[in-house]
């Protein structure tokens, strides 16, 4: 499928770089209406995650995925939620394990590569409800999380899925995680971290032994923090194999519906490799739109209550982008 060409008319003028496109929105974005009903859903390990729906009866669904350290109720969430309920879809706005305000059960947290709760969460979604069009829509990690869903299982994915959209996602996590380590994005870095460790610390306590905080001091850049903490508690054996595992760039080949991925040039957390051209040109099902600006799940409009990343998926769920 050809490259699509942008539409995006770009960010206020006063948002004149990547990071305060991405800082801003983030910063000050107030999003209102969106009142969600939670459902906690045990999965199969005895864990859980909780679920929050906006449930008006619809025959069409749309499932978010938010993005590292994120929720559901972050802006571009409620942003997301609140242009597809009014569009006729309900939505499934989920917390991946120890996101929704409190902390999971099991000792693993959860990553980009994890797919499994994401299954078992529209699995739940098709044997309580009755629905003819579920949309995967997902941001940052979450873009990876279901873009990854969808290669992996391809053909074999429930049959009402008919769509996905992923939004600043690092497809390829390896160059997007070293991006990490530049002076110029020192901001994202330690905010990601602070969150993190304080997850990791209470891991700690809860099951004794299993992990060695005192690692934290030989942290010298991301790939380490990975090496010492995100693959462990994950379950991988080390950074490269976790990057591996989890970089949806290495199972896009076997999408097998159409799925947009929509990533800014300018985005700081993105490296080039994080927008697969080369497979996008000559899939026929994979949709990559790389507007010059962006930022970083920022995509602000002028005047405008939603963002361009916002309608440009509701357009694409409603199959009115195809090339």
């Amino acid at each position: 499928m050809p490259l699509l060409k942008s539409v995006y008319s770009g960010s206020p003028a006063y948002l004149y770089n990547g990071h305060l496109q991405t800082i801003i929105p983030s910063l000050t974005r107030n999003v209102t209406g969106v009142t969600y009903e939670r459902e906690r859903l045990t999965l199969a390990d005895d864990d859980f995650i909780d679920l929050d729906w906006i449930d008006a009866g619809k025959k069409r669904l749309v499932i978010l995925t938010h993005g590292l350290e994120g929720d559901s109720r972050r802006q571009y969430m409620l942003g997301t939620s609140r242009l597809f309920s009014r569009h006729g879809f309900d939505v499934l706005a989920w917390n991946c394990r120890s996101c929704s305000g409190e902390m999971n059960r099991a000792f693993r947290l959860y990553n980009h590569g994890e797919i499994g709760d994401i299954g078992e969460v529209i699995n739940h979604a098709l044997r309580t409800k009755s629905y003819e069009e579920i949309v995967l829509v997902g941001y940052s990690m979450g873009g990876n999380i279901i873009l990854k869903y969808l290669g992996v299982h391809a053909k074999h994915a429930p049959d009402v899925i008919k769509r996905g959209v992923a939004i600043s996602a690092p497809t390829d996590l390896g160059a997007s995680a070293a991006l990490l380590d530049r002076t110029s994005n020192r901001f994202y870095r330690n905010r990601f971290m602070k969150k993190l460790i304080a997850k990791l610390n209470q891991k700690a306590d809860l099951f004794p032994g299993r992990l060695d905080m005192t690692k934290l001091k030989q942290v010298k850049q991301w790939r380490d923090f990975d090496d010492f903490f995100s693959a462990p508690v994950n379950g991988y054996h080390d950074a490269n194999d976790f990057y591996n595992q989890a970089s949806a760039v290495n199972y896009m080949a076997d999408i097998a519906v159409p799925a947009l991925l929509l990533n800014a040039k300018n985005d700081p957390l993105l490296s080039a490799e994080c927008s697969p051209g080369w497979l996008a040109e000559n899939h026929p099902s994979i949709f990559l739109e790389t507007p010059a600006t962006g930022g970083h799940v920022g995509f602000m409009v002028a005047n405008d209550i939603y963002t361009y990343a916002e309608r440009r998926a509701l357009a694409f769920a409603e199959g009115t982008i195809d090339g």
